[in-house]
């Protein structure tokens, strides 16, 4: 199953230099039943897409918590067993975590399918969503709109080999 692992540069560059993601239990995004029902297609490639999705949402949670990490949303994907993704049956109807799975254990790097990482033309929008975070939480429509902004910008394709260059 591929999965999607909501990270930051800095929790990018903690992966490499460790060669894992983790350590568990993991935060991820991946095709679940939930959000086979909430998007409402039969299309494996837009399935795909709306995890990632939800994942540079919740990449964008973890850069509202640290303001010193670049304004990148980052997205590892990572391929791991069906088993080892499970989503939380008492979370089911919860908006918010629409997607998500956890993953027990730490995931080694060498599993990882691809890295999507935001465009430097994306810098503004996504410190503005970063920062209107807890606003449109709070139901501020203007803040809702800014937390969209980031969401225009399409998070870029990078094949694992190109982490160092990321990160540096």
């Amino acid at each position: 199953m591929r999965v999607y692992v909501p990270l930051t540069l800095p929790g990018l560059a903690e992966a490499h230099k460790a060669g894992e993601l983790g350590p568990g239990p993991l935060a991820a995004y991946a095709v679940t039943p939930g959000l086979r029902e909430w998007y409402v297609s039969d299309d494996i490639e837009e399935l795909e897409y709306a995890a990632l999705s939800r994942a540079a949402a919740a990449s964008l949670r973890l850069l509202a918590g640290d303001p010193d990490a670049a304004r990148r949303r980052v997205v590892v994907a990572v391929d791991v067993p069906d088993e080892d993704a499970v989503a939380d049956p008492d979370r089911g109807l919860d908006a918010s975590a629409i997607g998500e799975v956890r993953l027990a254990a730490a995931v080694p790097l060498k599993k990882a399918a691809a890295v999507h990482v935001d465009a430097d033309d994306a810098d503004t929008d996504v410190t503005a969503a970063a920062g209107a975070l807890g606003a449109a939480d709070h139901g501020d429509d203007d803040a809702q709109f800014t937390v969209d902004g980031a969401e225009d910008h399409v998070l870029l394709w990078f094949g694992v080999q190109e982490i160092p260059n990321l990160i540096a």
